[in-house]
């Protein structure tokens, strides 16, 4: 006998916060349905044959290809048709879903359709911070446990929408985002694994290195900015590794800070998160070395729907008239690292987020006190070459590769995608382009 919540039928709805608590309810509901019944599982009862709970959907439907405003870059439709998409863990993105429901039904004028969708939530992806469950069953039990209930299915996680490759079949409707719910909750999941820290944490401005000492620096200045009065209106907390969280001086701490603990060995990509009441603050991983780790957190930092996010490393300068300690901030790339070329094949430009590139060119000029033409003497703006060869130096077709560079009038070669290369004299900064969608 299956066992399933009770199914919430589509209902229309034109305020955004009754339709962000339908969500809420739906989901809450089929979590705590999943929940009660493995901590059953786990005691050994009987649960029934099959225990299922699916994610709550929201589905907007226009008829025409009219936009309300054509600056917008999220928060509406392409054109006349069905848009859908599940939609998970609204205790985490319940700013924006709200956020979303309300531009598209300013931009459309259309109620939004919500109710208990047909994919059903992967039993792991129910669990509680903190949850061990497996490691107490039985290897029979464990191998119970595919029959009873959903697990991760790879298959409903594709890139296919965020690449632009999607093709809904006959009659399916048009995705509403980027990113299904089973995609987001396999990268939340992937986050606490890589990172060492809950998904909670991350803030909307993200910064990326491979390099200790901008970490050390990082946590010098969280743990001072924690002890500091003087920031009372801006940062809360700084977490780090293992969830642990330390408060701004005069707070106490909040439910869940006690169960932070350093863990014994760091995780291999790990996170630091000065943090703002309104998710306006900082986040701070050490990727690590190579363009593989470059994308691995990106794929999954992606779902949290950041607001900028930047490479901060070293690189190797290509011009004579660089010197030690200038800055790089690149504008283009020549594409050598090869670690996407299978979703976007060496034709598709990748730019930088121009007003990234401006925030943070206005960011060197303030602080070293130079504008114009003397701010150049120490900041080069151009192009940067990145190759996946941490010794591209060394090989026979150096030489090509060299002519290449000086092609594309390159300033800079970087060993990883993203700027990630460890290798002096210059630093570098990249302002990439974060995911944006529609819902």
């Amino acid at each position: 006998m299956s066992s399933e919540p009770a199914f919430v039928a589509p209902s229309r709805f034109d305020d955004p916060e009754r339709a962000l608590a339908q969500v809420r309810a739906i989901y809450e509901a089929g979590i705590s349905h999943l929940r009660d019944a493995l901590h059953r599982f786990v005691a050994g009862e009987e649960v029934g044959s099959k225990v299922r709970a699916c994610y709550p959907f929201v589905r907007v439907h226009t008829d025409t290809v009219a936009r309300a405003d054509s600056r917008l870059s999220y928060g509406f439709v392409s054109g006349p048709g069905t848009y859908e998409t599940t939609l998970t863990r609204p205790d985490l993105f319940a700013n924006y879903y709200l956020e979303q429901f309300r531009l598209l039904l300013k931009n459309h004028h259309v109620s939004l359709e919500i109710g208990t969708g047909t994919q059903p939530i992967p039993v792991h992806f129910s669990f509680a911070e903190g949850d061990h469950v497996e490691g107490s069953l039985s290897a029979e039990r464990r191998q119970l446990m595919r029959d009873v209930f959903d697990l991760p299915d790879l298959g409903a996680m594709d890139d296919g929408i965020a690449n632009g490759t999607h093709e809904p079949r006959r009659g399916e409707a048009h995705p509403l985002s980027l990113f299904t719910a089973p995609r987001v909750d396999y990268s939340l999941h992937r986050l606490r694994h890589y990172t060492g820290t809950a998904p909670e944490h991350f803030q909307n401005f993200v910064l990326f290195t491979n390099y200790q000492f901008y970490i050390d620096e990082f946590v010098r200045l969280g743990h001072e900015t924690m002890a500091s009065s003087a920031h009372a209106q801006d940062y809360v907390a700084f977490v780090e590794p293992g969830n642990v969280v330390t408060r701004r001086a005069g707070m106490p701490p909040l439910p869940g800070d006690e169960h932070g603990a350093a863990p014994p060995r760091l995780p291999q990509m790990p996170a630091y998160h000065l943090v703002r009441p309104d998710n306006a603050g900082i986040t701070m991983v050490n990727i690590g070395v190579g363009p593989a780790n470059a994308k691995t957190i990106t794929d999954h930092i992606a779902v949290l729907r950041p607001h900028a996010w930047i490479m901060l490393g070293h690189c190797a300068g290509l011009r004579n008239t660089q010197q030690l300690g200038d800055y790089v901030l690149a504008h283009g790339y020549v594409r050598e690292d090869h670690v996407l070329d299978e979703e976007l094949p060496l034709w598709v430009p990748i730019p930088p987020l121009a007003e990234v590139q401006v925030a943070i060119e206005s960011a060197v000029a303030e602080i070293t006190q130079l504008k114009g033409y003397e701010l150049k003497r120490l900041m080069r703006t151009g192009t940067v070459a990145s190759t996946d060869n941490r010794n591209w130096e060394l090989l026979p077709s150096a030489t090509c590769q060299r002519r290449r560079s000086g092609a594309s009038r390159s300033h800079a070669r970087s060993r990883s995608t993203w700027k990630a290369p460890p290798s002096p004299p210059t630093a570098s900064a990249s302002a990439c382009p974060t995911a944006r969608c529609c819902a």
